[in-house]
């Protein structure tokens, strides 16, 4: 068992570690020459300003009285300048947003893998590019434009991390903190010879980012006071700057400004999706450069309906995607645009140009092919034409050709960067199936009551040195294969993975379709014959599911905080533990702390996330006592059901206590009714298994304790047991909508825990709350095995079986483009499958222990059932 234990544990490990090489590897290409445009360029540095988190709608959008909550930047796009529609791609988070505005890519998707914190690769940026780059704001942005800059020219100026606090009074003290270090880093400079002169060289920038709209949107949603108020502050505060700064360059008209957003945000408080409140974010560009404001003398070639509702309709609107040169801004010649966007098509041409060249490399080349759109002599023919297309000043058609070869060349990035993904992706579903055929057999061998002839097996038999020889010609042949393809180390892993395991030798994305299976296993007690039985243990199976299965059909975004909601579920979880303390007094006498830690559990949840919110709201902050509470229920949820009684479902109790009294903590509104409905059908199937066993003509596993040499075979019931298993939980991973809130970022859920802004570990107390109903399940499971006389092995089989064809369905459905929360929510059904095949391996081993084992000064002799 061992062996097989540690075998199918690094098998699981490669298969959950493969998506990491096939879907989430760097795109990014490094050794192209640069190419850069020799004409003058029109301004002598840039101010670039990110107000993270502001979306369009609140910048742009008149008051009722028809002015503006932003008057200045309101005067820039009716007088002085250009705006427009910045289009920001998903995922709508910070680090993405910022590293599309600097660098000019989206965001390399290796890097969530890494929380989004750290480069996972070294890129190039403006920043880098500059002489210098000045930049003031949060720890968490600027330090990774820094730490992948050569030489010592960005400096990064940010407040401590400890500010970033979401339940701070109002959060707008992190912009001024911005602005006045501003001013008054140029107010120094005018005293400051050397740090004057290096301030009027040319191509420096100059970086300000502003997270208090951000982080006000997150406590307080962005249709609150604090929010609107924050934009008015930074437009102020922007206003003031540029006063400071033309005042010190002596009005040169040589500066030019952008002011922006990374993402936009959610009516809820969120961000990460694609929903337009996320994607649609505010551009104005003005200054150096740049086209000044101009009047509409045509309709606009907009569908939607935002220039009526700002009152835009007769400034002419120029939006922007990211990554795409906006001509329409410039305010310089036909010949200056048409070179920059050559210079641009010849950047991307070297990106292409390395890509095929790395792939063509490590590719036999009878098997190599290439990118039919944009071959060599393609190539040659679009850069040729557009300098001929500039000689003879035919601007126009020189670039619309290099916007099509700069589409090409993007296309054919993508074409290499996966050129790779079916063969490794075969190598991975040979893995797989070779894998599940395995345990199949082995389950058919040691499990099952088959008959058997021994004399054709030996008839059939393959000697085992013949086929020993055939697959080490194979590996051989696998070996040299990619050897001569000079492939990276891991894909020898993958394709010789399938070897060893041939040798030893669906799922659902659409919530609603578990509510109709729950609504399906809802009738199982009156098909199976178990009502005539037990009417009362089949009615409440019967509920217990329908109440389960109206969570599915909750919505997993834009759910508004309910704190009473979490109250309730404080209530619903005294109603039924009460129901299991009733039960458990009709069979037992109940020990006194059991009691206490009922009453514990109550105060706990119905208490401290109520005074926290409560708190919060009248910004007072998050108090300390109830911190403390906090991190206390969460440090002892695991260690209080080591200190209850042995007895099985004393045990259990004590364990969904424990567990929800820490979920309650991580809740803001109805996933606070999830656990005592999902206990509730837990307990009810403990029971109604016993009732299912009694009609086989077992004995009734209350009355009498665990005869270990009475462990039966499998039977096909069994195999309907691992599938509700499988189904429960899958249930408890997805029927709360608990996964899309970890991919869409909104801390609300953390709050009575810490509300200072740090990823890791409010992103780690969200995937304990994941996880909570999946211990609860797995408890559960493992006295379904006690209680049906069946080897914990058995059923770890059968299980095993079903996740691994459930994950290979989601292997292929991994997909590394789109927002934070497709992403992420493909990422988590695969590995949430792969998961739950480790865990299995890894915690009925801590689920054993967790259900059995107990924690005293004196030895007693342990028992399941009173």
């Amino acid at each position: 068992m061992i062996t097989f234990f540690l075998v199918g544990l690094t098998v699981h490990i490669v298969f959950f570690l493969s998506i990491f090489d096939i879907y989430f590897t760097s795109p990014l290409v490094h050794g192209m020459p640069p190419h850069a445009t020799l004409l003058p360029p029109p301004a002598s540095r840039l101010i670039l300003i990110v107000a993270d988190g502001l979306r369009a709608d609140s910048l742009f959008m008149p008051l009722h009285n028809g002015s503006s909550r932003t008057p200045y930047l309101r005067s820039i796009i009716e007088e002085k300048g250009t705006w427009g529609v910045s289009h920001t791609r998903v995922p709508t988070e910070s680090r993405p947003g910022h590293v599309a505005l600097i660098a000019g890519f989206y965001e390399d998707v290796s890097a969530v893998a890494k929380g989004w914190k750290e480069n996972p690769v070294e890129f190039d940026s403006v920043f880098n590019q500059s002489r210098r780059t000045w930049c003031w704001g949060s720890p968490d942005i600027l330090p990774m434009f820094a730490k992948g800059a050569s030489g010592d020219h960005v400096y990064t100026h940010t407040y401590p991390a400890e500010e970033e606090d979401f339940a701070s009074t109002d959060a707008s003290r992190l912009d001024t903190w911005v602005f006045t270090q501003v001013k008054s880093f140029f107010h120094s400079a005018k005293s400051n010879s050397s740090l004057k002169a290096y301030l009027l060289e040319d191509k420096n920038v100059f970086f300000l980012h502003l997270l208090g709209i951000d982080t006000n949107g997150h406590a307080h949603r962005p249709m609150s006071q604090q929010y609107l108020n924050n934009i008015g502050l930074v437009d102020s505060g922007v206003a003031e700057v540029v006063s400071i700064i033309e005042e010190f360059f002596n009005y040169d008209g040589r500066t030019a400004y952008v002011f922006t957003s990374d993402h936009g945000m959610t009516n809820w408080g969120s961000h990460g999706a694609g929903h337009p409140s996320e994607t649609l974010t505010p551009l104005v560009v003005w200054g150096a450069g740049v086209q000044t404001a101009q009047r509409a003398t045509d309709p606009q070639p907009y569908i939607d309906e935002y220039l009526q509702d700002w009152k835009l309709e007769e400034i002419r609107r120029v939006d922007v995607n990211q990554g795409v040169l906006p001509l329409p801004y410039l305010n310089n010649t036909d010949h200056f645009k048409a070179q920059s966007m050559y210079t641009n098509a010849l950047q991307v041409l070297e990106q292409f140009k390395i890509k095929m060249s790395q792939r063509k490399d490590t590719t036999l080349s009878f098997f190599f092919t290439p990118y039919q759109l944009l071959t060599e002599s393609k190539q040659e023919e679009f850069i040729e034409r557009a300098k001929m297309l500039i000689r003879l000043q035919k601007y126009v058609d020189a670039v619309s050709l290099c916007q099509s070869l700069i589409s090409h060349a993007l296309e054919g990035l993508v074409y290499y960067h996966t050129y790779d993904r079916f063969f490794l992706g075969c190598s991975v579903v040979l893995g797989f199936v070779g894998w599940t055929s395995y345990v199949v057999l082995l389950i058919l061998k040691t499990h099952a009551s088959l008959i058997r002839n021994p004399s054709i097996l030996r008839q059939v038999r393959i000697p085992n040195h013949t086929l020993a020889r055939v697959f080490m010609c194979l590996a051989v042949a696998i070996v040299a294969f990619l050897l001569v393809q000079k492939s990276p180390m891991t894909y020898y892993i993958y394709c010789l993975l399938p070897v060893p395991v041939w040798y030893s030798v669906v799922s659902f994305f659409h919530r609603a379709m578990l509510t109709l299976g729950l609504a399906v296993l809802s009738l199982w007690p009156f098909v199976c014959g178990i009502f005539g039985r037990s009417k009362l243990r089949s009615l409440s199976w019967f509920f217990s599911c329908l109440c389960l299965a109206v969570f599915p059909l909750m919505p997993v975004m834009g759910r508004e905080s309910n704190i009473h909601l979490v109250l309730c579920g404080g209530v619903l979880t005294f109603f039924t533990s009460a129901c299991f303390l009733f039960s458990l007094w009709q069979r037992s006498v109940l020990h006194p702390c059991d009691r206490q830690q009922f009453m514990l559990h109550v105060v706990v949840c119905a208490y401290v996330p109520f005074l926290t919110h409560s708190s919060l709201q009248q910004k007072q902050g998050l108090p300390l006592l109830n911190q403390i509470i906090s991190w206390t229920t969460l440090a002892s949820s695991l260690l209080v059901p080591l200190l209850s009684s042995t007895r099985l479902f004393h045990r259990l109790l004590s364990i969904l206590l424990s567990l929800t009294a820490t979920y309650l903590l991580l809740s803001t509104g109805s996933e606070a009714l999830f656990p005592p409905a999902l206990s509730w059908l837990m307990y009810v199937w403990i029971n109604i298994e016993q009732e299912a066993m009694l009609a086989q003509g077992y004995k009734d596993m209350h009355t009498s304790n665990i005869d270990i040499s009475k462990i039966r075979q499998l039977k096909l019931d069994d195999i309907r047991r691992s599938y509700f298993f499988v189904f429960f939980i899958i249930t408890a991973f997805f029927g709360t909508g608990n996964i899309a809130s970890i991919n869409s970022f909104d801390p609300t859920s953390v709050y009575c825990f810490l509300t200072v802004f740090n990823p890791f570990i409010m992103g780690g107390l969200m995937m304990w709350k994941v996880i909570i109903p999946f211990i609860i399940v797995m408890c559960t499971f493992e006295t379904i095995q006690v209680v049906t006389q069946l080897s914990s092995r058995s059923l770890f089989l059968i299980v095993l079986v079903i996740s691994d064809l459930m994950a290979l369905h989601f292997f292929f459905l991994v997909q590394d483009y789109g927002s934070w929360l497709d992403i992420g929510t493909s990422i988590s059904h695969y590995v949430i499958v792969m998961s739950m095949t480790i865990f299995l391996m890894l915690l009925s081993v801590v689920t054993h222990t967790f259900t059995s084992q107990r924690l005293a000064l004196w030895r007693r002799p342990k028992i399941h059932f009173p």
